[in-house]
């Protein structure tokens, strides 16, 4: 049980991270200014999509481009899907 919520915390942080990520990039884009790439956020959604689409609605960012409306969304269902598969596992 112990090791479960030290999982479950860790993949909590890394979304928020993932969250903030976005909120960052929103910013930047606001002033105009050096910006975190789209490859770099795509690939911290891969890992922890929860984030990525909060961050996508909360800060209205990326909403308009195909590649984060489509892939963010195939990563949240690929998520569920291995959880499903290691709960079922184990």
């Amino acid at each position: 049980m112990e090791k479960t919520l030290i999982i479950i915390g860790i993949i909590v942080l890394l979304n928020l991270v993932t969250l903030s990520l976005y909120g960052i990039d929103k910013k930047k884009a606001q002033k105009s200014s050096w910006r975190i790439s789209e490859k770099v956020l795509l690939t911290w959604s891969l890992f922890c999509p929860w984030g990525g689409y909060a961050g996508m609605k909360l800060f209205h960012h990326k909403t308009n481009k195909k590649k984060f409306t489509i892939t963010v969304p195939v990563f949240i269902v690929l998520h569920i899907v291995l959880c499903g598969i290691l709960i079922y596992l184990y």
